[in-house]
């Protein structure tokens, strides 16, 4: 066909679908793309084939099976000290994605802005420009990424209807403190600004630090949405299994997209993780798991000419180059996945105008072994 009007102009390929064909086409370490490269609890897999075998192949419930949105609400407000209904408050989706889809396609009509802070995680604004939404970036500095809610401030309108915020963060790592959390509800609370808070990472935070969940804090509670990843906690990305909690009269409104988006999320994998998530330390133990996996990256690649500050989160570090090379970084990102036999991820990507602060994006939530191979490469550059 001729003359396609395309809605997403200037969208292509990602950057991490370019990386990672990058890393297979020159037989590189792939540190780029964030899934871990090591196995699925053998226990996990066992109950999905359980589940199957018990005939739970066919549709599941729209908003998801209720014992997993049960367990959901639970684990949530024991955390929090929330008080999130299953029946009303939480829908299981096929990952994280989709819910943040979801969510900016139930409500985002032509001209709403939207407040998003950069370097941002790439499917939120091709989602708001599908809508015809009005993005409103603030950009984050390196080397703290931290917000100025005073400019947060001087960027609400009467035309902001959504903020989107992001902690753990991805790409950067940092995490938001109890400070910021108290700030931004300060901020929010004469409005009617809807608030999305994307913590996949939920599980994953470092040194002795506290995930600050919107759910802990009524006044943004209470405008908010929450979406989580299975994917992320359980080293399951591929399922694509994700669940989002929200007040009832937000939820009802996500639900009526939802339906008709992808009706419901995967059977098995529900009833298997309904059970699996009742062993409390199968999420618990994570941020020590991926805490030992950063350090042990950290330590070996000590003496190489990269710098960087820990990361508080995630299972992304960034490493800064500017005492290597004055490349670009996308530039440099290429060369080291073609020369040296490493792949990684430029942030400049994700960030306004593609402001270049000399930085790659790594994932460490790889083997030891694996971890110790890019180590040699990278205190060889």
């Amino acid at each position: 066909m001729k003359n396609i009007h395309t809605k997403l102009p200037n969208v292509s390929t990602t950057i991490f679908s370019v990386m990672s064909k990058l890393a297979t086409e020159h037989k590189a370490i792939n540190l780029s793309q964030g899934f871990p490269n090591f196995e699925t609890d053998k226990k996990l897999i066992d109950l999905v084939t359980i589940a199957m075998q018990k005939g739970y192949n066919q549709y599941a419930p729209m908003p998801g099976l209720l014992s997993l949105r049960e367990t959901i609400a639970e684990k949530t407000n024991n955390l929090y000290g929330s008080n999130y209904h299953p029946e009303t408050d939480v829908t299981v989706t096929s990952g994280a994605t989709q819910a943040i889809f979801t969510i900016i396609s139930a409500f985002i009509q032509p001209g709403d802005e939207v407040i998003i802070f950069k370097p941002a995680y790439d499917s939120y604004e091709p989602s708001i420009e599908l809508f015809n939404g009005t993005i409103v970036p603030i950009q984050l500095s390196a080397p703290s990424f931290t917000v100025d809610w005073k400019e947060v401030a001087n960027k609400i309108t009467s035309k902001t209807k959504m903020m989107i915020i992001n902690t753990p963060h991805n790409p950067t790592g940092t995490v938001l403190s109890k400070n910021d959390m108290l700030q931004l509800e300060a901020l929010l609370k004469s409005t009617n600004i809807i608030l999305l808070s994307d913590e996949v990472y939920e599980h994953i935070i470092f040194d002795g630090r506290e995930h600050q969940s919107i759910a802990k804090y009524p006044g943004l509670a209470e405008r908010a949405f929450i979406t989580a990843s299975f994917g992320k906690t359980f080293h399951t990305t591929g399922w694509k299994m994700g669940y989002c909690i929200a007040p009832k009269d937000l939820m009802t409104e996500f639900r009526k997209v939802h339906q008709f988006n992808v009706f419901c999320s995967n059977h098995p994998m529900q009833y298997a993780l309904a059970e699996y998530l009742k062993t409390r330390d199968h999420y618990i133990s994570l941020s020590a798991f991926y805490q030992e996996k950063r350090d042990v990256f950290l330590s070996l690649i000590k003496d190489s000419r990269f710098s960087c500050t820990p990361a508080a989160g995630t299972y992304f570090q960034l490493l800064d180059y500017s005492t290597i090379t004055d490349d670009g970084d996308v530039a440099f990102a290429e060369r080291l996945t073609k020369e040296h036999k490493i792949a990684s991820i430029p942030v400049s990507v994700f960030n306004l105008n593609q402001q270049d602060d000399k930085v790659l994006r790594f994932c460490f939530a790889k083997t030891e072994d694996t971890l110790k191979r890019a180590a040699e490469v990278l205190c060889g550059i």
